[in-house]
């Protein structure tokens, strides 16, 4: 039923989308025991998958809807996707996204062409004013996931998916409002009913999967997520509809999950995707399945670098990479050579410390010790704190 219409879209925006790469991933496959594939939408032009349904919905628009402009909310990836469609068909945008956005996003968009509007915390916020917008301006609105066209051209991804990789058995798709995943569930059910269409959501903006699993819409007071992109709090009613009748099941992933799987993609592929662009490499070991041949979509690759950091430390903490600790010392010399003696005996390098006597309980005898080492994993760690127990210091495990 909407199989040819995905196909009539990916003709619409042929001379424009790239066909992203799909790369097989060794290190996912092995911690999974899977066979691994990345969908590489973090490698198309705007950064994100979000170009192909903005275009595709932009050269639906009769000559007079474009004449008068058009306008978006969205976190990021959507606004640069419309801006560059925008400004590629000669029309005028206007673009609402949160005030939270990341730096990067809010200048690719005015790079791309588009007049860029601050308002609110999150997306729904942005969502809000963008309606105002419409209304006041008399522009022609482009929702982010709520629109069949969209909807449509973000469907293109999964003919590129199959067409490489016939034999594929799952399709895992990251979900904000739901279009990219109604879009690849619609090709995917379509050519080959067998795939299974597994979405996944952040824990602290998960309106979707709440909705999925009760049966009927429901919508979040607040998220709270890394992943700013899939970080909506009301998901569209069209695309509920979609992900209800042909999506297989739907999980979530924490924040930490998410720094995990960007730390080894970043490390093993040298890829860097966004938080949201990650989200389904870190559902991988959500999914129970063994044996499977399994496409996770890498949603987008816009991140600035100050996330870029974030995300690296904390991802670094998750997989045992990094150790901080503390411990009270006798205020009296060599204390802090014997400290440095154990931890080069266990191999451990410093990359931190803090050495404050005015943090310590008993600030007349005792100084407080704080130490970040480098380390090769959990064991390690363990490793580590065993020996310095083993010369009498009791720590405390910071992170």
């Amino acid at each position: 039923m909407y199989l040819d219409k995905i196909k009539e879209a990916r003709n619409t925006i042929k001379d424009v989308v790239i066909k992203t790469p799909i790369m097989y991933s060794d290190i996912f496959s092995k911690e999974t025991n899977n066979k691994v594939y990345m969908k590489c939408e973090n490698l198309q032009l705007t950064g994100a998958y979000k170009l192909r349904g903005a275009l595709n919905k932009l050269r639906s628009l009769t000559e007079e809807q474009k004449s008068k402009g058009v306008v978006c909310s969205s976190a990021g990836n959507h606004a640069q996707g419309v801006a560059y469609a925008a400004t590629l068909e000669g029309v005028k945008s206007k673009i609402v996204m949160p005030k939270t956005t990341p730096l990067i996003k809010i200048q690719s968009t005015k790079n791309f062409g588009g007049e860029v509007v601050l308002h609110g915390n999150v997306y729904d916020d942005a969502y809000a004013e963008a309606r105002r917008i419409e209304e006041e301006d008399g522009l022609y609105f482009l929702h982010p996931f709520n629109d069949i066209d969209v909807i449509l051209g973000q469907g293109t991804l999964a003919l590129e998916i199959i067409e490489e990789i016939d034999d594929i058995d799952v399709i895992v798709c990251p979900i904000g409002g739901g279009g990219l995943i109604s879009g690849i569930a619609l090709a995917a059910k379509e050519l080959k009913p067998s795939i299974k269409v597994i979405g996944v959501q952040a824990e602290g903006a998960n309106a979707m999967e709440l909705s999925f699993k009760k049966g009927s819409l429901i919508s979040l007071d607040t998220v709270s997520t890394i992943a700013d992109g899939i970080a909506v709090k009301v998901p569209g009613d069209l695309t509920y509809e979609f992900i209800k009748n042909y999506v297989d099941d739907i999980v979530t992933v924490s924040d930490a999950d998410i720094a995990e799987s960007f730390i080894l993609l970043t490390e093993k592929h040298k890829l860097l995707a966004e938080a949201s662009g990650v989200a389904s490499l870190a559902a991988l070991k959500k999914l129970n399945l063994e044996n499977k041949k399994i496409v996770s979509i890498i949603s987008g690759g816009n991140i600035d670098m100050v996330t870029i950091s974030a995300l690296i430390n904390s991802g670094l903490v998750s997989r045992g990479r990094l150790f901080c600790f503390s411990v009270e010392l006798p205020d009296t010399p060599g204390q802090l050579l014997e400290i440095s003696r154990i931890l080069t005996s266990v191999r451990a390098n410093v990359v931190q410390l803090e050495h404050n006597q005015f943090k310590a309980i008993d600030r007349l005898k005792n100084v407080l010790l704080e130490v970040t080492v480098e380390t090769n994993g959990h064991s390690h760690i363990e490793m580590i704190k065993n020996e310095l127990s083993k010369n009498g210091y009791v720590i405390n495990h910071v992170y």
